[in-house]
């Protein structure tokens, strides 16, 4: 997490946009520190922390215009970025159904392209979608009880692309949580950051 990208996040306006637990910006810190300590590598811990620069799905608020990539890359590194760019694109309705499967499409919001990224792709993808959704839901009672059983769901089916410790961690914060019936969970309906 460097300097560079906590001054990009300050300037683009993160510590005033608010998100549950605070700011997006406290959120963002929060994420890239939960990856850390479950010890993703740097780029994946910087991806955690710069998540959310171009919206995502679930959070529409873009602090950097996708013509601006450049700037995200000098801030945190190529292979940061482009992992900050593949968790942005995710449309979640079309992707994470089929997320475990290799054959399983994986849907690109910006451009439309349907692709079938590799193992690692999709186990970073897992891992950063984990620690932003188990943040959120450690922090917010109300989130934790109207999507817990949805997200306990999704990261189970998930199981195989989770390290332990983010399985650890889904299971510290989820067990428990607004329990429903097997096969309810909607991903789609889950639009957070």
């Amino acid at each position: 997490m460097t300097a560079q990208a906590l001054a990009l996040l300050r300037a683009a306006g993160a510590e005033r946009i608010e998100h549950p637990g605070g700011t997006l910006l406290a959120h963002l810190e929060r994420v890239g520190a939960l990856l850390a300590s479950w010890g993703a590598r740097p780029a994946l811990a910087s991806a955690g922390l710069c998540h959310a620069f171009y919206g995502t799905d679930g959070f529409p608020v873009a602090l950097l215009d996708l013509g601006h990539r450049a700037e995200l890359v000098e801030a945190i590194g190529a292979e940061a970025e482009a992992l900050v760019y593949f968790y942005a694109s995710c449309d979640r309705a079309s992707s994470y159904r089929g997320l475990t499967d290799v054959r399983g499409a994986f849907v690109d919001r910006f451009t439309g392209t349907r692709m079938h990224p590799g193992p690692d792709a999709r186990r970073d993808f897992a891992e950063l979608t984990a620690a932003n959704e188990l943040d959120i839901a450690a922090i917010s009672p109300d989130v934790r009880m109207r999507h817990g059983a949805d997200l306990l769901e999704l990261f189970t089916r998930w199981r195989p692309l989770l390290s332990e410790q983010a399985w650890a961690h889904c299971r510290d914060v989820l067990d428990g949580a607004g329990r429903r019936p097997p096969g309810t969970c909607n991903p789609g309906d889950m639009r957070r950051n």
